[in-house]
This record gives structure tokens, C-alpha cells and sequence, in this order.
């Protein structure tokens, strides 16, 4: 049904947009910037923070730009005096309840409210300072995410994400007037409430609120040890997002120049998590049909389907606060990033003669879930901790601006050998439906011994931002050995944002819904939209990252986990074959029921 139009005047320029439009719409369709800081395009609207008042004629108070529909006739002016004086008073009332400790915040440089006394100039105390009157809390326990109140302005983007974008609620705005907060269930500790660490709440803060716990000079001991090998993987959205905290636009595959730095920064030995997504298929396919023959051959009723992916921590830890029934219907297999650990203090450390003790392994990932899954219990394979720093995307370029790397003007190296060969398959783990298509790719030809049936290996039913996405795949003409899938119909699910999740985890439990294998991944588009990822995010940014991550894809020389060389060897060398002994030893993990708040 078509909207309506509405024509109005921005600073005495006509625009005309569809009805509905806020005034911040139409002042963007002018190229007239309206500053924020509780707006977010991931987010609904709030009008909390009152930073974007604008001026309209005739009224008597100043809207807020972002919570007013337009309407016909309207007369808005953006930058009147009025307007300014306005704005400048309600940062400097802002500030005055903020820690302003500028030039020592994690945030220093890219934190908005900062950006905006800048721009206003705001210099001068006009309010009484209010920080020191305060008792502000920092929350330091949690291995992922740092909580300070000192430096919140409860503009409750990290609320709306919480409850709309992610079904989790771990905040919650409490109280009212001068004693307002963001707070936890019985204010407790983010660690201790059902937090999946997912770090979307991080991506949102327009502060120093919430930040991701940092390991840099952990890191930076590690590899200055000359009597510690240090050996670190980077993940698939790394390579796409790196580039955005170093200058360059959305969309930028920089993968040779992120292994140059690593290298120029004094890793001991730069390697892939690729390898170990390529590994993951391999035995998450295996598990999978191992599963179907058991329900379709053996009768079966005990094992569980729909099989759902394991390799998103959020994901898992959100399960195992929302969904325990469901738990073992969660692939036994461990992510990536911690298989790699595993391989890497067991199978490399044989291979490199090394003593595991002195051994350092760190991952860069762009998700702050995973500093939280490295120090789960269960991720403790090799006899230690598998792996032992995980920094994301933004402290990787942190580094590199430490190290004083000109990252524009590196030359394009490879990552090292032994667990750094990998194939486009893995590379698109790092999108929502990557998973999934990788395991089609690999499962369907060990199935049928032919190649998937769609162009260029591309299965795009799985691809894209929809919140659920579904797929079928008929299987036929199938080799002896699994001829028991003969016309079998492969019925799969792909969910991304936990929001989504929930429906379908809700749609599984009623019987509304049935499938076979189900992927889902933590955040908006997955891990290329994760916690960890440069800041900021909105929709369009993470369009260009997925394209770029099925540009990396298709330009592979290997698409298909299962043709990776290093693979093929491991599994000669060490683990012997998929979902063996020596793979549920060091790869595959059980997850626990947690309490529901």
C-alpha cells in the first residue's frame, strides 16, 4: 500500500518525504546532519538523550528530531540559535553527571558524546559537577564486558538491544530522576546474570559504558617473551572488518596486510581459523548424517533433531540460559576458534617440537563472546588453557597504531604453514547461512560424490539479512553407502540475532516447524556484525562486509573444506578420522543448564 507524501521546509529548503518520515528522515535527505546519541539505525526510536532538538515554527518547545513524525507544512530549522544554545546545555548537562576522564578511556577518540563537546565546544563547567557526588559502580568481572556507570548517559541503547535486537534483557533501565541507572537483575554482576556477552550492547554505547575486557598488554608481554612462542589465528570476519578502524571504507578484504602486521608485531607463528572452520565441517557434517542414519536406519527415537550449530558462543550460552531442554540437540562439536586452541597446544606443538608450557595462544575474533567461551571449563583440552588471550577486531588495530605499522603501505604476505591453509567454505563462517552453505557444500558430495547443485558452488537460498531463512535440498542418486538418503529432502533453518533465534527455538519446541539441521548465529549477520567489530555498524556497513566476505569466497583457489590439503593431512597425521576418538577427545564438548535470569 503506498504512502502518502509530505512536503515540508529544512532550513527554508524544501523536501518532500513519505508520511511516517521523522524530521531527522528529512533533514538526512537534505545532507543536513542532525547529531544523536540514544538513535541508532538497529534500534526503534527512544527520544531519550534530547541532543537532536531542532527548531520548529510556530511551536513553543524544541522536538526531538529523531521521535517527531513530519508533518505537512512544517517549517523546521536545524541550526538556529536557538537550536544551538539548546544543544550545547544538554551536553554540558550530560557531562557534567560523566566521567570525563577523556584521555584515559578505552573509548578516547571514538566516543560520541566526546565527538560532540568537541564540536560544540563545550569548555566551560556552566553545572555543578556530579560524578564525585555519586557512588558509580565498574563492573570488572566479567572476561568479556567492562561496565562502568560512571561514564553512562542512559540513553538505553544498550536496553533496546538488549530486549528487541537480542531476547535477552541481561539490562534494564532502574529507578527514577537523579538516581536512573542501567541495571542487571538484583544488580549483580554481568557475569552472573544471563548475559550471553554477545558484546551488541558494546556496538551500541555511544561511551566508555560498556567496552570489551582488553588483553592488549597481555598480549604484548606474551610476544615480547623471547622464551614464549606465540601463535595466533585470526577469523573469517577479521580480514573484512579490520580495515574500517584503520581508515579504509566498509567492505575492504585486507587479509594479506593483516597477516604482514601480525608478522611486523612479533607473533612467533600467524595462522588461520579457517583451517579449523574447514575442520569444523568435517566432523559437524559427519555428526550430522552419523544423526540421520541413526533416526532414518537404526530407529533411533532418543537421538536429537533438528541438529543446531555450536560454533557462536552467544548463541550457546543464550540456549543454555533460555532453551536447556534443547541442549542436546546442539552439535557436540566446539567452534573454531576453540578447536584450532586444542590442535594448536597438542597436534602444532608436536609438530614444531615445542613445549606446550612455553606456548601462548591467542585468537583474534570479532566477537567479544569469545574471550568468554576461551575461559569456559570445558575449553581446556590440551591439558591447558587452549586458548589463552582472544582480542577483537578494534584491539587488533589498536595494536597495529601502537606498533606504528603504516597498514595502508603493507605488502600482502600468506599466514604460516600447519593449521593456516584453508578454503572459501571457511571463509564464509564469518556470514549468517555460512555455516550452512559450507556444510551443504562438503556433505552433499561426500553423500552423492557430485558437487552441490547450484551455480559456482553459490547456495543462495542461505544467504542474505532476512531474520530466518529456509532451504531444502533434495538428495538423490546418492553412493551405495548412503543409500538410505535416497530422495530424502534436507530441511534446514538459518536464524541470525538472537531475537530471531528465540522464534525459532519457540517455533521447535511447539512442533510448528521441522527440520533437519538449523544454523544460528549471535549477531546481526553474523560474526561479520559481531561484538568485537569496528564501531560503527548499521545495516549498510554490514551489507558491504558480507559482500566482501563471498568476494573472499570466490576467489578462493579451494571452495570446499573437505578438498583443504592440511585437512587431508591432519586427519592422516593425528586425528585419524572425523568424529573419532582422538576428535571427541580434543574437538567435541557438552554444554550445561544455567538459571533463567
Amino acid at each position: 500500500m503506498a504512502k502518502y507524501e509530505v512536503n515540508l521546509k529544512i532550513n527554508n529548503i524544501p523536501v518532500t518525504v513519505e508520511e511516517g518520515s521523522t524530521i531527522l528522515d528529512a533533514a538526512k535527505k537534505l545532507n543536513f546532519r542532525v547529531p544523536t546519541l540514544c538513535q541508532h539505525p538497529d534500534l526503534c526510536v527512544a527520544g531519550n538523550c534530547r541532543v537532536c532538538v531542532v527548531e520548529q515554527k510556530g511551536a513553543k518547545a524544541l522536538p526531538a528530531a529523531c521521535a517527531t513524525p513530519v508533518s505537512e507544512g512544517m517549517e523546521i530549522f536545524t541550526n538556529s540559535q536557538k537550536v544551538r544554545t539548546a544543544r550545547t546545555h544538554i551536553i554540558e548537562l550530560l557531562l557534567s553527571e560523566h566521567n570525563s576522564e577523556c584521555t584515559s578511556c578505552y573509548k578516547n577518540g571514538k566516543c560520541e558524546l566526546q565527538a560532540l563537546a568537541n564540536e560544540y565546544r563545550v569548555n566551560e563547567n556552566l553545572f555543578i559537577k556530579l560524578v564525585d557526588k555519586n557512588t558509580y559502580t565498574i563492573d570488572n568481572f566479567s572476561p568479556a564486558i567492562i561496565k562502568d556507570d560512571s561514564k553512562c548517559i542512559r540513553c538505553q541503547r544498550c536496553v533496546r538491544t538488549c530486549a528487541s535486537m537480542q531476547f535477552v534483557s541481561a539490562l534494564a533501565v532502574s529507578h527514577k530522576g537523579d538516581k536512573q541507572k542501567i541495571s542487571t537483575f538484583f544488580d549483580k554482576s554481568m557475569n552472573d546474570v544471563v548475559c550471553t556477552n554477545c558484546g551488541q550492547c558494546v556496538n551500541r554505547c555511544p561511551t566508555g559504558a560498556l567496552v570489551e575486557k582488553n588483553y592488549i598488554d597481555q598480549v604484548w608481554d606474551a610476544v615480547n617473551n623471547p622464551k614464549i612462542h606465540v601463535v595466533v589465528q585470526t577469523a573469517p570476519s577479521v580480514r573484512i572488518g579490520l580495515g574500517e578502524d584503520l581508515g579504509l571504507e566498509p567492505g575492504n578484504r585486507v587479509t594479506g596486510k593483516m597477516v604482514s602486521a601480525l608478522k611486523r608485531i612479533g607473533f612467533d607463528s600467524v595462522l588461520d581459523t579457517d583451517f579449523s572452520a574447514d575442520l569444523t565441517i568435517m566432523e559437524e557434517g559427519t555428526e550430522l548424517l552419523t544423526r540421520l542414519k541413526k533416526a532414518l536406519v537404526d530407529k533411533d527415537e532418543t537421538v536429537a533433531l533438528p541438529m543446531t550449530t555450536s560454533c557462536s558462543p552467544g548463541w550457546i550460552k543464550f540456549i543454555e540460559h533460555k532453551y536447556p531442554s534443547l541442549l542436546p540437540n546442539v552439535s557436540t562439536c566446539k567452534s573454531p576458534q576453540q578447536m584450532f586452541g586444542a590442535l594448536a597446544k597438542t597436534f602444532y606443538a608436536q609438530k614444531k617440537g615445542l613445549k606446550v608450557e612455553n606456548m601462548i595462544s591467542v585468537s583474534i575474533m570479532p566477537c567479544t563472546a569469545k574471550k568468554y567461551e576461551a575461559d569456559r571449563p570445558e575449553m581446556r583440552s590440551s591439558g591447558f588453557k587452549d586458548v589463552d588471550y582472544v582480542l577483537t577486531t578494534r584491539e587488533l588495530a589498536m595494536m597495529i597504531r601502537q606498533a606504528g605499522i603504516c597498514f595502508e603501505d603493507l605488502p600482502n604476505e600468506k599466514y604460516d604453514s600447519i593449521m593456516g591453509e584453508s578454503s572459501g567454505a571457511a571463509v564464509i563462517f564469518g556470514a549468517t547461512g555460512g555455516v550452512m552453505e559450507a556444510a551443504l557444500r562438503t556433505a552433499y558430495e561426500i553423500v552423492t560424490g557430485r558437487e552441490v547443485p547450484f551455480a559456482n558452488l553459490d547456495i543462495v537460498p542461505v544467504r542474505g539479512f532476512e531474520g530466518i531463512k529456509e532451504a531444502k535440498v533434495l538428495i538423490k542418486d546418492v553412493l551405495p553407502e548412503w543409500g538410505f538418503l535416497e530422495g530424502a529432502e534436507l530441511s534446514c533453518a538459518i536464524a541470525h540475532g538472537l531475537a530471531n533465534a528465540n522464534k525459532l527455538m519457540a517455533a521447535v519446541v511447539s512442533g510448528e516447524v521441522n527440520y533437519h539441521f538449523i544454523e544460528i548465529m549471535a549477531c546481526p549477520g553474523g560474526c561479520l556484525g559481531g561484538g568485537g567489530q569496528p564501531i560503527p555498524t548499521s545495516p549498510e556497513i554490514r551489507a558491504k562486509r558480507m559482500e566482501a566476505i563471498y568476494e573472499e569466497d570466490a576467489n578462493m583457489a579451494i571452495r570446499k573444506s573437505h578438498e583443504n590439503p592440511e585437512i587431508t593431512a591432519i586427519y592422516a597425521e593425528f586425528l585419524g578420522k572425523p568424529n573419532g576418538h582422538k576428535s571427541h577427545e580434543l574437538l567435541h564438548t557438552h554444554y550445561v543448564k544455567r538459571k533463567g535470569y
